[in-house]
């Protein structure tokens, strides 16, 4: 393995660094090249690697190590039809190598066939003296096919063979959450506090689990293990405080959560769940405060927009709200809820027109839904403007054929565009339930003679 702090490799990319100054050829060896290549590829300098490959492969033609180093450029930079006849050439020079096979795998996985990559893993296991590596990118493989039980296979052999590797720990618990298997999942756990009784990251997984499945008050003990384990521990504290928060123990759950803003960086999420407790116990100017802290910290956050402008909502804040609103979509332009919010307070203040923008905004976004058509068609008869809403119930209708909603409105809407025969063919009395007729009613009151019957 190349160390990059050991006295040879930093003469070499010295050595190499200075050449590039002076314009000069100096002659490295293929293994000092091999090590300068993979120091500026960990450093993400991927010129400088293509330098130092050329010139390696100049001096040193035949040799194996740089020619797979080449193929690895290939692949990053996704030229893979390159890169497999580069590993082709190679195959037939060493047959067995297991690094051929990896490479292989890794293109057929960026190209999506995760059946081939698994296949060409399995070839490069039997080829391997370490497999650990591989079981790794075999369970990883699995993972993107959705093979939940197969991957979970591969990454449990990673975690029995080293107990703290905590990447393959993770992917083993998302498996066994995907396969429903809770109890799995602890006994994973156990297996690794048995090893390590003061590891925070298993307590912690622990008491999500437990918290999954029901048992509160065994997940709180499994948060307060995590924080006796680590005091600093700020994601324990938070789920810790999400339960209190459940469960009406609001004021020890806003402790948690300061406790967390504390021992670590200021967090959106954090502030907004402090918000939502002050809100829960009646303290309003401090609920806004946290909203507004939340908001300033992360502008994009749509969550926390959403409850800032409900609670100025609800404190009849409506000038506060509409600046908030015009904050909010100005950072969440594409958000469905905010938009629907600035409908529903326009709706609220009686600006009919500019509600019905706000709702043509969010189909236009590509939520093309009937609760939002419903509300569009609805203001526009409020306004009487009958020809419009005929024209969306019309359209709308050829796409959801099954709403009754939208047919009643069709045929309303003919009636009141003078024409009667399309008006009894959609609105038919015999068809309309007494609570249908009387909705309809207060949207089409011209109407009473046909609908009144059914009220």
């Amino acid at each position: 393995m190349l160390n990059f702090n050991s006295e040879e490799t930093r003469s070499s990319i010295n050595k190499f660094e200075q050449m590039l100054k002076t314009n000069q050829v100096y002659f490295f060896d293929a293994q000092e090249f091999e090590d300068i290549v993979v120091h500026y590829m960990g450093l993400g300098d991927n010129q400088l690697a293509k330098k130092a490959l050329k010139m390696g492969l100049k001096q040193h033609p035949s040799n194996l190590e740089l020619m797979l180093l080449q193929s690895e450029v290939f692949i990053l930079d996704e030229k893979f039809d390159f890169a497999l006849d580069l590993l082709n050439y190679i195959e037939k020079l060493v047959p067995q190598n297991e690094e051929i096979a990896l490479q292989k795998a890794t293109i057929a996985s960026k190209k999506g066939d995760h059946k081939a990559s698994i296949e060409l893993l399995h070839l490069a296991l039997e080829r391997s003296e370490d497999p650990i590596e591989i079981w790794n990118l075999l369970g990883m493989e699995h993972l993107l096919a959705e093979e939940y039980e197969q991957a979970k296979y591969f990454f449990k052999n990673c975690l029995l063979d080293n107990l703290e590797d905590y990447p393959s720990l993770y992917n083993l618990l998302y498996c066994y959450d995907q396969l429903n298997e809770d109890e799995e999942a602890i006994q994973s756990l156990n297996l690794v506090l048995e090893y390590d009784p003061y590891c925070e990251v298993a307590w912690h997984q622990l008491g999500k689990i437990l918290n999954k499945i029901g048992k509160t008050k065994e997940a709180i003990s499994a948060y307060d293990f995590a924080i006796i384990c680590d005091d600093s521990f700020a994601g324990a504290y938070i789920e810790k405080g999400k339960i209190l928060e459940g469960i009406g123990r609001i004021n020890e759950a806003i402790e948690n959560y300061e406790i967390a803003l504390s021992t670590s960086e200021p967090s959106a999420f954090i502030y907004h769940r402090i918000g939502r407790c002050h809100g829960q116990l009646g303290n309003l100017n401090l609920a806004q405060l946290f909203y507004q802290k939340s908001v300033k910290l992360e502008p994009s956050n749509e969550n926390s927009w959403e409850s800032l402008i409900d609670h100025l909502m609800d404190q009849r804040k409506y000038s506060a709200t509409l600046i908030c609103l015009k904050n909010a979509l100005e950072a969440n332009g594409d958000s469905k809820i905010l938009w629907i919010k600035k409908a529903e307070l326009h709706e609220h203040l009686t600006q009919k027109q500019r509600a019905i923008d706000a709702y043509q905004k969010v189909i236009d976004l590509g939520y093309y839904e009937l609760p939002i058509l419903l509300k569009q068609i609805d203001l526009y008869l409020l306004l009487e403007n009958f020809q419009k809403a005929y024209e969306i119930s019309k359209s709308a209708f050829e796409l959801l054929p099954e709403s009754n909603e939208l047919k009643y409105r069709i045929g309303g809407c003919a009636f009141y565009l003078k024409n009667e025969i399309e008006g009894i063919y959609f609105l038919d009395p015999q068809t309309i339930s007494r609570t249908e007729a009387y909705a309809l009613l207060q949207l089409f009151p011209k109407l009473e003679k046909i609908l009144k019957p059914r009220v």
